[in-house]
């Protein structure tokens, strides 16, 4: 008899710690629709560059460049202007026989080609002239301009940052 209730205190001690290992259905809805700590975001575009650090494709270089990277020309309208986001950007070709535009607030670049040295850089009605640095034109219109120095400028200052 003691034999019997041995074994039978034995089983029913495995038997219950069995059934506190496993959540109950409720408890694993819980877990399951609690809100997660962090949240699993890909930010990469199509070529596999990172946006949130401020990365875009470039097409002429064949690579993920910095946004604010390449040659600064400020809007004709804002000379002054220290603003990064209003502000267009220009990479070169290798051989510079082709410029990529990139224009604030527009996701795509544009591609400027040139026939020759010392000629502007051509697509469409715009056009990239070298003349005292870079003057960016749509038609007849200058929206952007800017010296030949590469990064943004601190105005007022004699150093790049």
């Amino acid at each position: 008899m003691k034999n019997i209730l041995s074994l039978l205190l034995v089983t029913l001690l495995f038997s219950s710690c069995k059934l506190t290992d496993n959540p109950s259905v409720e408890e694993a809805e819980e877990v399951a629709n609690a809100p997660k700590d962090t949240i699993a975001v890909s930010d990469k575009d199509e070529n596999g560059c990172l946006a949130s650090a401020g990365y875009v494709w470039s097409k002429v270089n064949k690579e993920c460049v910095k946004g604010f990277s390449g040659i600064q020309l400020n809007p004709a309208n804002l000379e002054a202007n220290e603003d990064e986001t209003k502000s267009a950007y220009v990479l070169f070709s290798e051989d510079v026989n082709q410029a990529e535009v990139f224009l604030p607030n527009d996701a795509n670049s544009i591609i400027l080609t040139r026939k020759s040295e010392g000629s502007p850089w051509i697509y469409q009605d715009w056009q990239l002239i070298p003349w005292k640095g870079y003057v960016l034109k749509k038609g007849e219109e200058i929206k952007f301009s800017g010296d030949a120095e590469i990064g943004h400028k601190v105005l007022g200052s004699d150093t790049e940052q």
